[in-house]
């Protein structure tokens, strides 16, 4: 993973949701992902970019 972590703007992270439920969403560090749980889903981010399509999330494992 790139050695800069993107941070993301808790005030951005208030405004986000998940494009498929809705929900909320929260930032996991270590992935550099927004991550929702009620989709178990992950958006990545790139470039300090969050990538809020469905198509480009990756299914969470139990």
């Amino acid at each position: 993973m790139d050695e800069k972590l993107s941070k993301v703007d808790p005030k951005l992270l208030d405004l986000l949701v998940c494009p498929l439920t809705k929900g909320r969403l929260s930032f996991n560090r270590e992935t550099n992902e927004l991550v929702s749980r009620s989709a178990q889903l992950a958006y990545p981010i790139r470039d300090g970019i969050p990538i809020m399509l469905v198509s480009e999330a990756r299914r969470l494992e139990d």
